[in-house]
């Protein structure tokens, strides 16, 4: 009787099967090879090419095995061109991490990995990665092909410095920036066969501080030729680069027209907030095409730019239905506490290490509210008491995640309500955990004038 209760017992805690119908591929970057259930083919594994005629033709196989949903590990950018074929095909496509394949026992030596990856998906033990819509994934592209050219634009102005400082030319110590109005100009002048420190410190802007007899002292140098071609080809891959980067922005304008769900004007920016155009910003009005693609303008927030809140609304979308609440929106970015729990005790409550680039925009938007006159802004420097600074920064881009997801779910524009308000807040906090406090040992909270 022992023996028969324990065998029901496990045969009621075996796992069930979920996905029938599931395949698992292993990518590489030649060849995928898929494994499909074992009673569907006489060759349940198979190898296919990473041409696209054999990938139509992986997608014809699974077709007539009955599979309708796959299984894929995100191998490098390998994965990207069999994703996309195969969802517009019609299968349910789920990208897992490998971390969290490995991390499930029970793997058996002469097991394949697409042969482990399919029994894992077809008893429901993976989860697939969040991807956006096709629409948003296009701007995501091109939004991250710009951050990569403005990244070799910064090299070239680093090739700048460096034969400008191999030549002894000290511009960099007088002038701010080398590739503002006035830099461009006497770089471009040195470039054009220029010498006199005279006539080129002539070109300084009205704006520039250092007079013109500074700038003529930094200009002596001793202009080798080898030193002179490498500034030259450093200024022409810096024009080149802007030219990347204005073609950039007229496909990103044309994506986020496409995106666009209203024609609503964009509301009047909210008064004390100061709007400050960065050098980099696309060159078109991002700040409206942004609010007609999701309805709300993220940058009422404080601390979030227009640049910041297009990294966002690239890398997710104005669609925030693929989250069940905020703290899955939070849990996704990397910014949510950590849970390592055991015994009901907290181990740790560490982040988790994610490189997301929206997670990095939200960090960087938090850092600069060091002295913003807000609510943010105070509750970044209370957290900066409280905690070290990299600590303090993650919680308060943790609480922009959290106000974004709201906006972009509830449709409200956000109003700041102030720094007094939130010091205000803040007093009462303390004064009620003070006076629940003072209940429980018997005693009361009574205000310094009421002594007297």
């Amino acid at each position: 009787m022992a023996q028969r209760s324990r065998s029901s017992t496990a045969g009621h805690c075996a796992l069930a099967i979920t996905h029938p119908n599931a395949a698992g591929i292993d990518v590489g970057s030649a060849s995928h090879y898929v494994a499909v259930p074992p009673d569907r083919d006489e060759q349940p594994v198979r190898e296919f090419k990473s041409f696209t005629g054999e990938l139509h033709r992986l997608a014809d196989w699974l077709d007539g095995c009955g599979v309708d949903t796959v299984a894929m590990e995100s191998t490098g950018v390998y994965w990207i061109a069999l994703y996309e074929l195969l969802e517009r095909r019609g299968f349910t496509v789920l990208l897992v991490n490998s971390r969290h394949v490995k991390n499930v026992c029970g793997r058996k030596s002469d097991v394949l990995d697409c042969q482990w990856l399919q029994q894992l998906h077809s008893f429901g033990l993976l989860r697939g990665a969040f991807r956006p819509g096709d629409a948003v994934c296009v701007l995501r592209a091109l939004t991250r092909q710009r951050a990569a050219t403005l990244r070799t634009q910064a090299r070239c102005v680093q090739h700048m410095q460096k034969a400008l400082t191999q030549m002894n030319v000290q511009l960099a110590n007088v002038i701010a920036d080398i590739v503002g109005e006035t830099g461009q100009k006497i770089l471009r002048a040195i470039v054009a066969g220029e010498r006199d420190p005279l006539k080129l410190a002539a070109l300084k802007n009205t704006m520039i501080r250092a007079s013109g007899d500074e700038i003529a002292a930094s200009l002596q140098g001793n202009w080798r030729g080898e030193h002179l071609f490498a500034l030259k080809q450093a200024l022409a891959g810096f024009d080149f680069c802007g030219t990347q980067l204005a073609e950039c922005d007229v496909e990103i304008r044309a994506q986020l027209q496409a995106l666009q769900i209203c024609e609503d004007e964009l509301p009047k920016a909210q008064p004390g907030k100061k709007r400050s155009q960065a050098r980099n910003a696309p060159k078109f009005d991002l700040r409206t095409h942004l609010y007609r693609m999701c309805g709300v303008d993220l940058t009422r927030i404080d601390g979030i730019e227009v640049s910041t809140a297009l990294v966002v609304l690239s890398e997710v979308g104005a669609d925030m239905s693929r989250f069940a609440s905020a703290k899955h929106f939070a849990s996704w970015l990397g910014l949510a506490p950590g849970t390592k729990i055991s015994g009901g005790k907290l181990l740790s409550g560490k982040t988790a290490r994610t490189v997301n680039r929206a997670a990095q925009a939200l960090r960087l938007s938090a850092a600069a509210l060091r002295r913003s006159q807000s609510a943010l802004g105070a509750y970044f420097r209370r957290m900066c008491a409280r905690m070290d600074k990299s600590k303090a920064v993650t919680a308060t881009a943790h609480k922009l995640a959290r106000l974004i997801y709201a906006m972009l779910t509830k449709g409200e524009d956000y109003t700041d309500a102030g720094q007094e308000y939130f010091e205000e807040r803040y007093r009462e906090r303390v004064l009620r955990n003070l006076r629940q406090r003072a209940q429980q040992m018997g005693m009361q909270i009574v205000p310094a004038g009421a002594c007297a």
